[in-house]
């Protein structure tokens, strides 16, 4: 007899013939165990872009806003219980950019899922962040401060290269800022928080358990959107590519460049508050500073982010360290609390445009090698980052005094100008709308 029954588009395959009814079930139960099977093989499904670009922002809102700069806003906090001075607060936060360094260069070469690393560090920048206000110790503290940066580099160098991986295919530059505009969100939400203890005389401990909590909070949220892609490769490298990435010159330029933005933000971005309160001690007046530098952070990449499809990437770069240059240098010309508080804004702005701008680049460079590349850029941030309070501390003027630190920031990044901008412009990243149009124009 014919086949009556194809059953190929159900994923068996299988003809049933009548011919007898043992033979039929037979089929029948080979067929139901077959399908089954197709079913459990069926690969997880991606998750949606917009969800990707949530988990991105909520990741790197952990990692920046907590991870590396919790100490910012608790550090007056610290001071007022424990009598620390600037030069503990520098050495505490070196401790962070020296762990910060070491989890960045780790990331070049480790071969890890992206995901499952970024959920590692999250985890561990919950359990140190509880530990900092659980003991007194200060060599205690330099050691969880220092994990806390290995874990913050581990979550910020992997949530960016799987965010801009995975958003790459879409082409909506507005997701792209929505990650990034999560570590000012961190810092505004870290900043805001304590600003609230401060003003109902809450201590520096309560202030690290509850932003240890809101950071496990934050993490349980996210977690399952991070397990839904522990399908993708475990290295970007083991993936075939037509033009395979190379180190070159261009690269170096980069990774110094990230550097010199690490060195130039970093201490304001540490000292903000400590700097305020020489001229206000009020905490309901110079604790904004912290917040405020969180909310430019926040606005600046969603404001700014199809800039890049203009200007391109590394002329975004460019405009953001001049920007910078100047707001680190404003206090030292007006060195009052409003000067503080525009420089908090114009620094906390380019601060997120520079790390935009640099690991879009970055991903446009290397594509699916881009890992790598980002992990070298951000180590040399961290590098960058951790010379920055040190210089604080061996050359901070008579009445804690910043201006030299901060003109020395300044020179430094107004000198990262000017190598980016001799990389040739046939190199530089440019949107396609405007290669396009570049070679309309040059068609007779």
């Amino acid at each position: 007899m014919k086949p009556f029954f194809h059953a190929e588009d159900c994923g068996i395959s299988l003809v049933c013939r009548c011919e007898t009814g043992r033979g039929h079930h037979e089929n029948h139960a080979v067929g139901v165990t077959h399908h089954s099977q197709t079913l459990e093989r069926k690969p997880a499904r991606a998750p949606a872009p917009a969800a990707v670009a949530l988990a991105g922002l909520t990741a790197v809102a952990i990692a920046m806003g907590i991870g590396r700069f919790a100490l910012t806003p608790i550090l007056p906090m610290m001071q007022q219980d424990f009598g620390l001075s600037v030069s503990d607060g520098g050495w505490l936060a070196s401790a962070n950019y020296l762990g910060f360094l070491f989890g960045a260069v780790s990331a070049i070469s480790v071969r890890v899922r992206s995901t499952t690393a970024l959920r590692v560090g999250l985890v561990v920048i919950a359990i140190v962040t509880l530990g900092m206000g659980l003991t007194t110790e200060f060599a205690i503290w330099i050691i969880l401060r220092a994990l806390a940066g290995i874990a913050n580099a581990w979550a910020q160098v992997f949530a960016f290269a799987w965010c801009l991986e995975k958003l790459a295919a879409v082409q909506r530059p507005l997701l792209n800022g929505v990650v990034f505009a999560g570590v000012g969100i961190g810092i505004t939400l870290a900043g805001g928080f304590c600003l609230l203890l401060m003003a109902v005389n809450g201590s520096s401990a309560e202030a690290w358990i509850g932003l240890a909590l809101i950071s496990l909070i934050a993490t349980t949220a996210i977690w399952r959107i991070l397990g839904a892609d522990d399908d993708a490769t475990a290295g970007e490298d083991r993936r075939p590519t037509a033009h395979p990435w190379q180190w070159n010159v261009d690269s170096l330029r980069l990774v110094l460049c990230f550097g010199a933005s690490g060195f130039g933000y970093i201490i304001p971005a540490t000292f903000l508050p400590a700097m305020a309160r020489q001229f206000i001690p009020d905490p309901l007046v110079f604790g904004w500073s912290w917040p405020i530098f969180g909310a430019a952070a926040a606005v600046a990449p969603l404001a700014t982010a199809g800039w890049a499809q203009v200007l391109g990437n590394r002329y975004l770069w460019i405009l953001s360290h001049l920007v910078m240059a100047f707001g680190v240098a404003i206090p030292v010309r007006w060195p009052t609390i409003s000067g503080i508080m525009i420089a908090a804004l114009l620094v906390g702005a380019t601060f997120m445009i520079n790390a935009m701008a640099s690991m879009e680049e970055a991903q446009s460079i290397a594509g699916p090698h881009s890992t790598r590349l980002m992990a070298a850029m951000i180590a040399g941030f961290g590098t960058g980052q951790m010379v920055g309070p040190i210089l604080v501390s061996y050359v901070i003027g008579p009445g804690v005094n910043f201006s030299k630190p901060l003109l020395i920031a300044s020179l430094v990044l107004i000198a990262s100008v000017y190598a980016l901008s001799h990389e040739p412009a046939a190199k530089q990243t440019r949107s396609p709308e405007r290669n396009l149009r570049s070679k309309n124009e040059s068609c007779p």
